[in-house]
């Protein structure tokens, strides 16, 4: 009995029998559940069929025309690099690089300066804020259309309002329109005129300043130009390369104003003559479309130089938040 009883308790009590583990369940895999990829691709079948067929197809076709000789009703005649050479021998080539370099140099930072001096203004508060906001923004929205060119060219043509303004205050200029002194002022103050959207953007980087570390400035004695200079500028420096950036590449692409103001050669004698109305020209109305390729990959190499310039330019001026530079 007592021998029975202990191996009764040796065994044990008998337990349930194991259950049958189903198929694969040893080796931790999860049932597959259905991909979700197809149903993301057929979401994005239409931009993706928009990137093809109207951004890197038009672009790969220029950069193979851009190669050769062709004018629209031809089949294109392979030529090599002689559309790039050819640029440098074109007088109205280097022509319209010096018209729009310069102004690129003083449209980009009139703009800027005009835009964060009225940021500066609408960021105290004051009654009627809000209101000053859109009026200022306003012009931005109009864009550089071909009915603000049209009117931008009444008020500043010869005996219209803005020279019988100045000539009202002794200052005789002339005409503006016909002067090539000042015919590239001219545009030069249409686009200051739309400062609308770096302006909002300046606001944004101003509202993110800490207040106290314009009151340390104010204890250290620090007065309003200092604290601009070595609080503000400092803090939203990241804004400023952002919009130095945008405002530069827009520049270069400068096309309504100057063409529906200038012409297709450059009215006054060349003075506006930029790079894209010059490119429009050999195009369009010469259906020179191989040398106009050409000068178009020829333009974004240039705006691409530019902008590496600008990116190698930050690290001396560029400050980012937890930066110990």
């Amino acid at each position: 009995m007592t021998s029975s009883r202990t191996a009764v308790r040796r065994s044990g009590p008998a337990g349930p029998e194991p259950r049958t583990r189903p198929s694969g369940a040893g080796s931790g895999r999860r049932p597959r559940r259905p991909s979700d990829a197809p149903a993301g691709y057929l979401f994005l079948s239409p931009w993706i069929l928009g990137m093809l067929l109207l951004t890197i197809g038009p672009m790969a076709a220029s950069l193979y025309l851009s190669f050769t000789d062709y004018n629209l009703f031809t089949t294109p005649e392979w030529v090599g690099l002689e559309n790039y050479r050819r640029m440098f021998d074109d007088p109205r080539w280097l022509q319209s690089v010096r018209v729009t370099g310069g102004y690129v140099l003083i449209a980009v930072p009139v703009k800027l300066a005009a835009a964060l001096a009225v940021a500066l203004l609408l960021h105290q508060r004051r009654r009627g804020q809000g209101f000053y906001r859109a009026a200022f923004y306003g012009p931005s929205l109009i864009g550089a259309s071909v009915s603000v060119a049209i009117v931008w060219r009444a008020l500043f043509s010869d005996d219209a309002v803005v020279d019988r303004l100045l000539r009202a205050i002794g200052v005789e200029v002339g005409g503006w329109l016909g002067n090539p002194d000042f015919s590239l002022l001219m545009l030069v103050l249409l686009a200051a005129w739309q400062f609308g959207a770096p302006m909002v953007i300046f606001l944004a980087g101003l509202k993110q300043v800490p207040v106290e570390l314009y009151e340390a400035a104010q204890v250290d004695g620090a007065g309003a130009w200092r604290r601009f200079w070595s609080v503000t500028i400092p803090m939203i420096s990241p804004v400023l390369f952002f919009n130095l950036l945008l405002e530069t590449i827009n520049s270069f692409q400068i096309f309504t104003s100057a063409y529906v103001i200038g012409g297709r050669n450059g009215s006054p004698a060349g003075s506006t003559l930029f790079y894209t109305v010059y490119l429009y020209d050999r195009g369009f109305t010469d259906f020179q479309m191989g040398y106009a390729s050409a000068l178009a990959w020829m333009l974004l190499l240039g705006v691409g130089l530019v902008t590496a310039f600008l990116f190698r330019t930050t690290r001396s001026w560029v400050h980012y938040a937890g930066d110990h530079r």
